[in-house]
């Protein structure tokens, strides 16, 4: 499903011209190396462009990056291999940098052999071309000599910047015109290209598992850039390196049967979506890239807005006016097609895939692959979303804040488990159950994490696990007075302790009674309630208004008869922090008025 839905991609991608055409590669380059007629380097020009990206603390930085330049089709291939105007300094000027000194001398004899490839196979490529660029860079080809040039001012000057930067030829006093861009370089190359597409006969023919033809298979796969700590130079998504993964004599990739053509559709797309910003989001170790079957990318920018409450090409007020109408739609329990259509999403029968990718070797690993119409999977992260929601005013929740809430305050490395954000997703994406370590996680990080513990978002969490999974009682986002279970009686008297702990002392406390007894009063209520019950009286007799408690206590303790439960099971003890929780915020969100009404009525 993957591959063939990458190569379908690429399809679409191509016509709307927006991705490489084939035979050509994505280059970064650094610098220019501005020649003289005769061959001779004048200057090598600083061409990277400046960026601006927004830090943590809200300041824009500036920094320098590498122009990306489009030239003909890098080598894959292991060992000394040239390029048609090749942009590798080892290749290029044959001599190394070490400890800011130029040397062509090295153990292998490498950068000698390297730049010998370089000048033999692109004075041949440009034999009978002929423009003012092309004849200086033949100049070049036939002067210039490594072991000559160890002191060459332009190169030391390039300092630690020489062996990692990119290069690209130019005529200098013409740098927009430089020779990847050549008219005579990209016809000869094109036609290049198509010759070896003319010769397939020569590889080996097999029917392609994808396109179901007989053509060509691919041997190796090209690599794939832009996955989070995979290696600089790429990694394959498919390859076999040893013997015990070849089958009936075949090797490498001929084990797979995807021929050359589908091999370059599928790598070539998914480069383009990992080296998109709109289509990709870290999340701990695993690169997560989504992407409609669509040229528009409206999908992946409602997507985003819904999965994340954020969108690059959304605005803030946009995002949110789409979250509430997405939000009474899952209310509602339905999704229509009349609803997307109104908030401008095109089609709502498209497909929109989601694929999570983490570096292994030199190879990578999917952890996960999903498919579904666009209309069903935001009725899914709709519902998903609303299931998070704990108060009335609408925070939309994403999963990496749901990563940050899971982890020890404490720890600045530690990492989602793999399985449970894989079943995170699949909650969110096909409207599943939540998975069961999901509720077990967020109480643990509750009773073990101090005083700033339950926090809205883990509070979400655990509603939504009770509310999707168990279905035994339903937890709105605000206090219900009407619910009388004991788990969730038991956390909001316990809210209501603390917060007359707080009145009676009259200044701020170090350490309250959730410091010392939250934890266990969670899991062991009737050990500890009678003691914090005798300790209110105490506080009882230096508050202003005991009545107020005096009602609130005698309510919660009526449903409750008297009586604590003896072990809360994991189940109940969601159920006690989220009692605890709402208990609480109720006492933020009411009016004074409100409350002396209320006690004239008790």
């Amino acid at each position: 499903m993957l591959i063939k839905a990458l190569s379908d991609y690429y399809d679409i991608l191509a016509a709307d011209g927006k991705i490489l055409p084939d035979g050509y590669s994505k280059v970064n380059v650094n610098y220019l190396i501005g020649l003289t007629a005769e061959g001779k380097i004048e200057k090598i020009i600083d061409c990277q462009e400046k960026s601006l990206s927004k830090a943590a603390n809200g300041k824009v930085k500036e920094k320098w990056v590498p122009r990306v330049e489009e030239m003909p089709q890098r080598t894959e291939k292991p060992g000394i291999d040239s390029n048609i105007v090749e942009h590798r300094p080892l290749y290029i000027f044959g001599l190394n940098m070490e400890d800011e000194t130029l040397t062509p001398d090295d153990r292998t004899g490498k950068a000698r052999k390297s730049h010998e490839a370089f000048v033999k196979e692109n004075l041949a490529f440009i034999d009978g071309l002929d423009s003012p660029v092309i004849c200086a860079y033949r100049n070049f080809l036939n002067t210039w000599k490594p072991e000559e040039e160890t002191e060459n001012e332009e190169l030391l000057a390039l300092g630690k910047n020489y062996g990692k930067s990119g290069f690209a030829f130019c005529l200098m006093g013409y740098p927009d015109l430089p020779l990847h861009k050549d008219i005579q370089i990209r016809q000869k190359w094109e036609q290049v290209c198509h010759g070896v597409s003319d010769e397939k006969e020569s590889g080996f023919m097999a029917q392609c598992a994808v396109s179901g033809e007989k053509a060509e298979i691919a041997r190796i796969h090209s690599k794939i850039k832009g996955v989070y700590g995979g290696l600089a130079t790429g990694s394959v998504l498919i390859g076999f390196n040893n013997p015990s993964e070849n089958s009936y004599g075949y090797e490498q990739s001929y084990n797979s049967n995807i021929s050359q053509g589908i091999m370059k559709k599928y790598t070539e797309a998914l480069n383009f979506l990992l080296g998109s910003a709109k289509h990709k989001v870290i999340l701990d170790d695993v690169t997560i890239i989504f992407w409609a079957m669509d040229v528009s990318e409206t999908y992946e920018d409602a997507f985003m807005a819904a999965l994340c409450g954020r969108s690059d090409q959304m605005s803030a007020e946009d995002t949110e006016e789409m979250l509430k109408s997405l939000l009474e739609g899952a209310g509602k329990g339905k999704m229509t097609e009349a609803r997307l259509q109104a908030l401008d999403l095109i089609e709502p029968n498209v497909d929109f895939y989601m694929l999570g990718l983490k570096p292994n070797s030199s190879r990578l690993s999917v952890k996960f692959i999903y498919r579904r119409r666009f209309a069903e999977l935001l009725w899914n992260v709709a519902r998903f979303q609303k299931d998070m929601q704990i108060s009335e005013e609408l925070h939309p929740v994403s999963i990496a804040w749901m990563k940050e809430e899971l982890r020890s305050p404490k720890s600045t490395s530690e990492k989602m488990n793999p399985a449970l954000l894989t079943k995170l997703f699949e909650a969110a994406i096909y409207g599943n159950r939540y998975p069961d370590s999901l509720l077990a996680t967020v109480v643990r990080r509750v009773k073990t994490d101090g005083d700033s513990s339950v926090s809205a978002v883990r509070a979400g969490m655990i509603k939504a696990c009770i509310n999707r999974n168990y279905k035994k009682e339903e937890f709105g986002v605000a206090l219900d007075k009407e619910n009388c279970g004991q788990a969730y009686l038991c956390g909001r008297l316990f809210a209501v302790l603390e917060k007359l702990q707080r009145d009676a002392s009259g200044t701020k406390l170090n350490r309250t009674i959730k410091d010392a007894y939250f934890a266990s009063a969670a899991s062991k209520p009737a050990i500890v309630f009678p003691k914090l019950l005798k300790l209110a009286q105490n506080h009882l007799n230096k508050v202003k208004s005991p009545g107020y408690y005096n009602i609130l206590l005698g309510e919660i303790m009526d449903k409750l008869k008297g009586e604590f439960p003896e072990t809360l099971l994991l189940q109940d003890q969601g159920r006690f922090i989220i009692g605890y929780y709402q208990q609480n915020q109720s006492f933020f969100v009411r009016k004074d008025n409100t409350v002396n009404e209320e006690m004239e009525e008790k």
